[in-house]
């Protein structure tokens, strides 16, 4: 057998709607573009959703709605904390932004942040956090929103919304979430932003996207779509659709903003994905059930998807292998390709990747992160394994890693 890590489940529902956008005239941002905000939004029950070009741009929309960083009218000594176990997107940003980057180490016995090390960071510099809801499981919410606010008073707004804030804002890296919940609330629904992403390998994908939502009571969600929107499209003050209305050609530059607009080619993907989703989360999960029942019996660390807290969106299979180093790892991920199966690590910890140590930052400061990274693997989770394959699946690696264990 030769199994893919990750590929896009695309059907014919998928194709025709792409088909559509094109053949409609209408391929860049518009109507089809807003349908999908809109639905967005409804599943994730917020009032509104902005789709860009990818998570990446969705995170770095949210610190400049924020007013974060010298970039966007903010200070240089603004500061955000980021998980050192991540994507480099959750921390690119900060950087995007002129803000100052922190990174936290990983508890020492989970891929979650060090919450204590967390709360000990933030300072009257301290802006925002972007937690990571890792492989699709929430992050511990009710400690992060327990920390900020316990932190409250070191707290100064330098922008309206966060002013309306009131706080350090909370500003989820949900780019493997998208379906996931935390005590009932829809992921989307809970941080005071979140970021979604649709790339190709995605539980939902658009090939390339993503979707910002917010939940910030005191303020008017029009009004900060509406400055998305300058952000996204140059600062135009009307959109291309707008524009197509009779006699509105002129337009106004509020600001020499930037260019991340999603297309209605991709939004007609992810129309055709949403109307799927429900029976893609369940697959995900029915997969997650028979890897758990197979693997845990091996004493191989695997995560918890599914609690009485949270629901995950099931999107990453992370297993961690007891006793091994980053070498036996290897050797455990080579013996899986040569049997046809293709594996993957999450992640590599920011402090090892040569753009962080020009930054300063030093592996030697996060041994957690270390621990975790060195003798972790992911499997393949994905609607387009057959059930002969997860078994294939499962049989390759029980066989491979005993030899380990």
């Amino acid at each position: 057998m030769k199994i893919p890590f990750s590929p896009p489940d695309m059907t014919e529902l998928e194709a025709q709607g792409a088909a559509e956008a094109i053949r409609s005239g209408w391929i860049t941002t518009g109507p089809k573009t807003k349908e999908f905000e809109r639905q967005i939004a409804e599943y994730c029950h917020v009032n509104k959703a902005v789709c860009l070009n990818s998570q990446t741009a969705c995170a770095e929309m949210a610190l400049r709605l924020l007013g974060i960083g010298a970039e966007n009218g903010g200070s240089s000594f603004d500061e955000v904390i980021v998980p050192a176990y991540t994507y480099t997107a959750s921390a690119s940003v900060v950087c995007h932004v002129g803000a100052k980057l922190v990174l936290i180490d990983s508890q020492s016995d989970s891929l979650e942040m060090d919450y204590e090390a967390l709360e000990n960071a933030i300072n009257e510099h301290t802006k925002a956090i972007i937690p990571v809801d890792l492989g699709g499981i929430p992050c511990d919410y009710d400690r992060i929103f327990a920390i900020v606010k316990n932190k409250k008073h070191l707290f100064k707004a330098t922008s309206a919304v966060q002013e309306a804030v009131g706080r350090v804002a909370i500003c989820a890296d949900a780019a493997h979430a998208f379906g996931a919940s935390w005590h009932g609330k829809m992921v989307g629904s809970i941080a005071d932003f979140s970021s979604f992403s649709f790339h190709a390998v995605k539980n939902l994908t658009t090939a390339e996207g993503g979707a910002l939502t917010w939940n910030i009571p005191r303020i008017d969600d029009g009004e900060l779509y509406h400055q998305a929107q300058l952000y996204s499209l140059h600062g135009q003050s009307k959109d291309a659709l707008a524009k197509t209305q009779l006699g509105a050609w002129e337009y106004d530059i509020i600001g020499p903003w930037y260019k991340c607009n999603m297309t209605d080619i991709m939004a007609a993907i992810g129309l055709a994905q949403l109307s799927r989703y429900e029976g893609i989360l369940e697959r995900r999960k029915e997969i997650i059930g028979r890897y758990d029942a197979a693997f845990r019996k091996l004493g191989i660390g695997v995560l918890m998807h599914y609690t009485d807290k949270y629901q995950s969106s099931g999107h990453l299979y992370i297993t961690r292998i007891p006793g091994i180093g980053s070498e036996q790892r290897q050797e455990i991920i080579v013996k899986m390709a040569e049997a046809g199966i293709a594996t993957n690590v999450h992640y590599k910890p920011l402090p090892m990747m040569t753009a962080y140590k020009k930054l300063g930052f030093d592996i030697k400061d996060y041994p957690n992160a270390y621990k975790q990274f060195k003798n972790e693997i992911t499997l393949p989770l994905h609607t387009k394994l057959t059930d002969e394959e997860v078994e294939y699946v499962i049989e390759k690696y029980c066989e491979i890693v005993e030899e380990y264990v």
